[in-house]
């Protein structure tokens, strides 16, 4: 059974920093595609960041610049860095995986099969 299990939330001050994780297990392929998602209060869920098996990635234009995506295959872990927060980052974050994903639609929720139960990070200005 897949598992992933997220990390790292919390409450920061604009303009710091947060590290989340997602731990995966329980799975016997690699799968395509991991990325992180958010949902605020009120609001659609809306993909933030993704990676794919070769390593490309691709971000909301709303974080571009301030957040990297980035993975430990090692460790079958992946990483979210989010430099310069603003408050309109505040929300719940998910951790996604894919076993397919086309690149046009990688930032669709309705593309990833599995998800972690989020962990909450909340930016105060």
């Amino acid at each position: 059974q897949v598992q992933l299990v997220e990390s790292g939330g919390g409450s920061v001050q604009a303009g710091g920093s947060l590290r989340l994780s997602c731990a995966a297990s329980g799975y016997r392929d690699s799968f395509n595609c991991m990325a992180w998602f958010r949902q605020a209060p009120g609001k659609a869920r809306e993909g933030v960041a993704v990676i794919d098996r070769d390593g490309s990635t691709v971000y909301a234009d709303s974080v571009k610049g301030r957040f990297t995506i980035s993975k430990d295959n090692a460790k079958n872990t992946l990483y979210l860095q989010m430099n310069s927060l603003k408050p309109e980052d505040t929300a719940m974050y998910y951790c996604a995986a894919a076993r397919q994903c086309p690149w046009w639609l990688r930032l669709h929720p309705n593309v990833y099969n599995y998800w972690g139960q989020g962990t909450q990070v909340t930016v105060s200005s």
